[in-house]
């Protein structure tokens, strides 16, 4: 029988559990552990979309007790409160200003502020000069691109986490030809419990290069 896909978003849990530790986020781990040393109290983790950036943003808010702002809806004048700062994806504020104002109001609070980005300050296009100079002061760290042990066991919780039956073999086949990107595996996991959910039979091969051919391809 087929089953009635309900369009939910779906809201990430960001449980420590879940995070997948490997080398090429060790380096942004370690330095999550020590703000007071962040150039003026100021930390960019920067990488490429689906590496763990906001995941590592908000284990941390979590655990220092901070506020998170998503850069996407900062505007105006954004109350400071009082207690340390996150900004998810402050690459993409609508108004520069008001990501100037937090870190402003930040630094005369002493408070430390975590940002993430796609790309490092240094090669970001910036309207606000004043905007520039404090980010390109902070301290810029990168998530490498996954390694095999990172794909694989990001590949074992994004199946759990929906209890799929993937074979060995299906396993091996998107690891091997979809991109080697988080966010690509994020994708096409999703994809394929929806087909799950619809069809209610097993996932082959032949059903996952259907639904799969365009991140294949790419």
């Amino acid at each position: 029988m087929r089953q009635l896909i309900l369009p939910f978003a779906e809201v990430p849990g960001y449980r420590q559990e879940d995070f997948c530790a490997a080398p090429c986020n060790a380096l942004a781990r370690s330095w999550l552990e020590k703000p007071e040393a962040w150039s003026n109290g100021r930390m960019v983790l920067w990488g490429e979309p689906g590496c763990g950036k906001s995941f590592l943003l908000h284990l941390w808010a979590k655990a220092v007790g901070a506020v998170v702002y998503q850069g996407s809806e900062l505007r105006g004048l954004p109350a400071l409160p009082a207690t340390d700062i996150a900004v998810d994806d402050s690459d993409i504020v609508p108004e520069e200003a008001a990501l100037l104002h937090l870190l402003n109001a930040a630094t005369e609070a002493g408070h430390s502020v975590l940002l993430t980005a796609q790309t490092p300050p240094a090669r970001q296009e910036y309207q606000l000069p004043d905007l520039a100079s404090r980010l390109r002061a902070s301290l810029a760290v990168e998530i490498s691109p996954p390694d095999d042990a990172m794909l694989n066991g990001l590949l074992f919780h994004l199946v759990s986490a929906r209890q799929l039956a993937l074979t060995p073999q299906l396993s091996q086949f998107l690891l091997t030809q979809l991109p080697r990107t988080p966010a690509a595996l994020r994708e096409a996991v999703a994809r394929l419990d929806r087909a799950n959910l619809a069809a209610g039979g097993k996932i082959t091969r032949a059903l996952a290069a259907g639904i799969l051919a365009d991140l294949i391809g790419s």
